[in-house]
């Protein structure tokens, strides 16, 4: 074998490897994201069911509600900076299985103050996924790819929310709910153990920075350190026009005579929606750029948003899906733009500050929004949620110089 056909076995040898490294991610990722979501929404299935156990009332679910939410949203930033110091795969398996453990505890719970506890505990385990499982899919996919990477990741967590508590639902015909839960617990046990062994290590598939590169990167730190709050700016208006009308379709529906049924079916087509324009629209952004798709969903979003205030109720239905798409496919070119404006060191605590912050303005939003509603009204609220995504369309301007120079950094050929 001559010296080049040496070389070009070890370059085939190392693409195959590195080809290998990606997809472990991306499944491992994928997984785990499916499975903290569906831990996430399973509660919704359960509330009804410890009403009845414990005798509580409204406001005692909505803490528990809370406590796991809270509990997930607050601690992203310190499980970023713990998976810093042990590794983003030990402490992410750690998680899945603390989250699994405490809903295996949660099913033997005798009162509400030690659900709380189990909840928080699962809380907890959960707070690592989306901060550590984002930045493991951003580092391993390179490029325009990264944000497809992570458009599928984010489908991927729709999936979970559907899936798991729909098995659930369905478990719970043939069996105590208490069983149930010891079974959907033992899930993240076993997940946790998978993430640890398969997971593909950071520095196994990540060849040293040369030195071109390390100085395209500390120029991007530069330009990062504007263009991150941007982002994350505009994240939180997304992730608060999502809550915002959430909020107020039920009630928009009904004013258009919409049953109990039907609005069931209207939000399953919204999220269904959504599922699908994460996915798609992380493709999108790869294709058209960030800015562009960001433009094209804010402003749909608003005019889609419009567009159903004076609609009867069978087209408004019929717009629903489009709705979603819409809505919830910016989330996946701003999660997926976070790498191009970030450097790879300080990706995983960008994550977690971004996830903190968009699950943040979610949960807070529809406070403010439901007393613009109480004052002005449903229709006049909802025309304010719509005008007020449009915020992001200029605020995106910021991010070109950013972006651009991250697009430059990938086709320059490195010295």
């Amino acid at each position: 074998m001559t010296g080049v056909d040496s070389l070009r076995a070890d370059s085939s040898g190392a693409e195959v490897a590195s080809r290998r490294g990606e997809w472990g991610t991306a499944v491992v990722a994928c997984g785990a994201h499916a499975l903290h979501d569906g831990y996430t929404d399973l509660i919704y299935v359960l509330l009804p069911i410890w009403q009845k156990e414990f005798g509580i009332g409204y406001a005692e679910l909505g803490l528990l509600r809370a406590m796991y939410s809270g509990t997930m949203a607050g601690l992203q930033i310190p499980s970023g900076l713990v998976a810093e110091r042990l590794g983003a795969a030990a402490v992410l398996a750690a998680g899945t299985s603390l989250a699994g453990l405490g809903y295996c505890l949660a099913g033997t719970s005798t009162g509400v103050g030690l659900l709380m506890i189990t909840l928080f505990l699962s809380g907890l385990g959960s707070s690592t996924q989306h901060p550590l499982a984002s930045a493991a899919v951003a580092h391993a996919f390179a490029g325009p790819r990264s944000m497809q990477a992570i458009g599928a990741y984010n489908f991927a967590g729709d999936v979970g929310k559907m899936a798991i508590p729909a098995a659930a639902a369905l478990l719970m015909v043939v069996l105590p709910w208490r069983a149930v839960l010891a079974l959907i617990g033992s899930l993240g046990l076993l997940a946790g153990l998978g993430i640890f062994l398969f997971l593909p290590r950071a520095d196994r598939n990540v060849p040293p920075l040369q030195p071109s590169e390390k100085e395209r990167v500390a120029s991007s730190v530069v330009d990062g350190r504007l263009a991150f709050p941007v982002l994350i700016s505009i994240g939180v208006i997304d992730s608060a026009t999502r809550m915002g009308f959430l909020l107020f379709l039920p009630f928009l529906l009904t004013a258009k005579g919409a049953s109990v049924p039907t609005l069931g079916l209207a939000l399953a087509l919204v999220f269904a929606g959504g599922a699908a324009g994460k996915l798609v629209c992380g493709f999108l952004g790869a294709r058209i750029g960030v800015i562009a798709t960001v433009w094209l969903t804010e402003g749909l979003t608003a005019l889609l948003i419009l567009m159903l205030l004076p609609l009867p109720l069978s087209p408004a239905l019929m717009l629903l899906p489009a709705v979603g798409v819409v809505l919830n496919g910016t989330s996946s070119v701003l999660y997926g733009s976070v790498p191009d404006v970030v450097a790879a060191p300080r990706r995983t605590r960008a994550f977690s500050m971004f996830y903190t912050a968009t699950i943040g303005a979610g949960a807070t939003s529809p406070v403010l929004y439901g007393a613009l509603g109480d004052a002005l009204g449903v229709p006049a609220a909802v025309t304010i949620v719509a005008c007020l995504v449009l915020v992001a369309l200029p605020l995106s301007l910021a991010l070109r110089p950013s972006l651009a120079k991250a697009h430059l950094a990938r086709i320059e050929p490195v010295g």
